[in-house]
């Protein structure tokens, strides 16, 4: 297949004389993959639509919120009703409490729900909750989880598991970022080791339960539930990051699904249905010290915007239908077979980590359990294996180090076409 980009070409061109690289987000950037991205007409179902007019079946979903696939006709039409109701007020609608409400009721340690407009913000209120709940400073973070571009939180770790946060981009104050301990996910060792060194010092666990934004990296059994009684036994708070995984693998959070115990979550993503909102919940006595309340201040003029809430509210209430998580569960284990049944019969080393609908295919180890081994797969092949599929008309992430997304309008004809394209892309650039 031949793919014309002559008009993504002529856009990008244009986008970066006024956008610094030509993107509003550094992961739309194709830099990894050695090419100027492709721009987005329409999209509609498990299909895009680029500038040019190629379809391609997309496993990127906007990074997560397609659960429905684009475009789904009830949330559609939910945002077209409250458009003409109005676009936002500045003032309070029943609205964002029916969405509060529905939060609580599929979340038990949602308790009270505070919605803001993104995961950032639900990360960087998170963090402010906890350093006032505990009175104490210093976070403990995890290498190759993101919770957002607050400066807290823009930290990995250096050399050694007790190593000092240094920042992870210019313009996070040095003094700041040292308040920052970084461990290797999946280890409980490193969080303890913390916690001996500075007695009274640590005001939070931050975690994604399944991380996503070092390639899929599920927790190990007992990983989760473990952390939470250690860092309540010395007086902290964990805070689970639901971005991604919040009504994914489940109607609810995948903290449950994993035997976690979080004081506050992080929601996003799924729960505004595409639409930009987020939420920071928890326990009652922590959201109670939010402002007008409480003495932690936050707020936001587009904070639980109608339009935002409505198309919440209505992809949650699809997703509660029976069956849904069961047929997103058996697309996720199909295209995985597929996948691993492709690098097997290409003699290709590497690995498919799936939970669910979200998936990685990892080249060039055999191995991913954190973002060590992460960084150890191969950029070079994955870079090959993208353009092979994007000429086969299959829409991946231009990083090797993102998640497939798998929604409810992905077929199995989609699927199979997904893994006979991969079957040729991995020979292809194997030979």
């Amino acid at each position: 297949m031949i793919i014309s980009n002559k008009s993504s070409a002529a856009l990008f061109a244009r986008a970066v004389k006024k956008i610094p690289g030509g993107v509003n987000s550094p992961v739309r950037a194709w830099q990894a993959v050695g090419q100027s991205p492709v721009f987005i007409d329409r999209a509609e179902g498990a299909a895009l639509f680029d500038a040019d007019g190629n379809r391609f079946i997309d496993y990127v979903g906007s990074y997560g919120p397609a659960i429905l696939g684009h475009a789904h006709p009830a949330v559609v039409a939910a945002i077209a009703d409250q458009a003409r109701a109005g676009l936002c007020f500045g003032a309070p609608t029943a609205l964002e409490v029916e969405l509060a409400e529905l939060l609580s009721a599929a979340i038990p340690a949602a308790e009270k729900v505070r919605l803001v407009s993104s995961g950032t913000e639900a990360g960087m209120t998170a963090i402010r909750l906890a350093r006032a709940a505990t009175g104490r400073p210093g976070i403990i973070k995890f290498d190759g989880c993101y919770h957002g571009h607050s400066d807290s939180l823009l930290v990995r770790a250096g050399s050694g598991a007790l190593t000092l946060g240094v920042p992870d981009s210019a313009g996070v104050p040095a003094a700041l970022a040292a308040l920052t301990r970084v461990a290797p996910y999946n280890s409980l060792e490193a969080v303890a080791g913390y916690f001996a060194a500075e007695p009274g010092k640590i005001a939070a666990v931050i975690v994604e339960p399944l991380a996503a934004n070092m390639g899929v990296v599920a927790p190990a059994p007992g990983f989760l539930k473990d952390l939470g009684d250690l860092a309540h036994r010395h007086g902290a708070l964990l805070i689970c990051d639901e971005v991604i995984s919040g009504f994914r693998l489940r109607y609810g959070t995948a903290s449950e699904l994993y035997g976690a115990d979080p004081d506050l979550l992080m929601l996003g993503k799924i729960v505004g249905g595409g639409m930009p909102l987020a939420a920071v919940a928890g326990r009652a006595a922590l959201m109670d010290l939010l402002a007008p309340l409480g003495p932690v201040y936050q707020a936001g003029t587009l904070s639980g915007n109608p339009i935002a809430v409505r198309a919440g509210l209505e992809t949650l209430k699809l997703l509660a239908r029976p069956g849904t998580y069961e047929r997103l569960e058996a697309a996720g284990a199909r295209l995985e077979t597929g996948l691993r049944g492709a690098l097997a019969t290409t003699r290709r080393t590497g690995t498919v980590n799936r939970a669910g609908s979200l998936l990685t295919m990892f080249l060039g180890v055999a191995r991913v359990a954190n973002a060590d081994d992460a960084r150890r797969s191969s950029n070079a092949d994955y870079a090959q294996f993208f353009h092979a599929m994007f000429a086969r008309g299959i829409n991946l992430a231009p990083s090797q180090f993102e998640a497939m997304f798998i929604s409810l309008a992905h077929t199995d004809a989609d699927l199979d076409a997904t893994i006979a394209a991969a079957h040729a892309a991995l020979a292809a650039a194997g030979a």
